[in-house]
């Protein structure tokens, strides 16, 4: 058995124990140092850093880097906030909150929410008044019996994606077309309910928002 060597690195002035080659951001999060984030996979090797909401300054790089993507080493000195990080984070959600219909009190995910949670943490606005809104007008997929899609709440972070291939192992979701036109749909792009989804319900407990929301007993 493979017994992870120990390391000692500095996040915001403390020092923390740390398993060597850990990601920063699933230490971070373990010894309760939050880091904004959506699309972050613990056991995922190589993270897609898609997000962009995780940008941390560490010393010895020139300009703050993604936390998801990099692995502690002996010494690390870590900050989370700083003028650079904070607007990049904050431009990064922005830009998310632009593409998002807001409506929180009628969202399955109120108060579970990781944009509120950002929100909260980092002094954010969920309404943004420098942007204009990029909202689809597309429906709300209803027809599993189980739960609904609400592709105008989806921020792209992918996690339904991954555990309906490498947890579920159904193959049913994916990320289809480009720039502004991205969205998470099925194959040939059909309701859930004529796809191969099973419900299982997987992609459901793996959304951060209320992209994808069980329906109400």
């Amino acid at each position: 058995m493979k017994i992870s060597r120990t390391v000692t690195i500095t996040i915001d002035g403390k020092e923390y124990i740390a398993k060597e080659g850990q990601k920063l951001l699933w230490t971070a999060l373990e010894n309760g140092v939050y880091i904004p984030h959506l699309c972050g996979i613990e056991e995922e090797e190589k993270p897609a850093a898609g997000c962009r909401l995780c940008f941390v300054e560490i010393d010895g790089f020139l300009n703050p880097v993604t936390a998801c993507t990099q692995k502690v080493k002996e010494g690390m000195v870590v900050r989370t906030r700083s003028k650079r990080v904070d607007k990049l984070v904050g431009t990064a959600f922005e830009l998310l909150m632009s593409n998002h219909r807001l409506g929180c009190a009628r969202c399955g995910a109120n108060g579970r929410c990781e944009l509120q949670k950002i929100a909260k943490e980092r002094g954010l606005k969920l309404k943004t008044s420098r942007l204009r809104s990029l909202v689809p007008e597309v429906p709300v997929d209803e027809s599993p019996d189980k739960f609904t899609y609400d592709q105008t709440r989806c921020v792209l972070c992918g996690r339904c994606v991954w555990v309906d291939h490498h947890k579920a192992k159904i193959g049913a979701i994916g990320l289809v077309r480009r720039g502004m036109s991205r969205k998470m749909a099925t194959f040939g792009e059909t309701a859930m309910a004529d796809s191969s989804c099973t419900q299982c319900g997987m992609c459901v407990e793996a959304c951060p928002v209320g992209a994808l929301t069980f329906k109400e007993k």
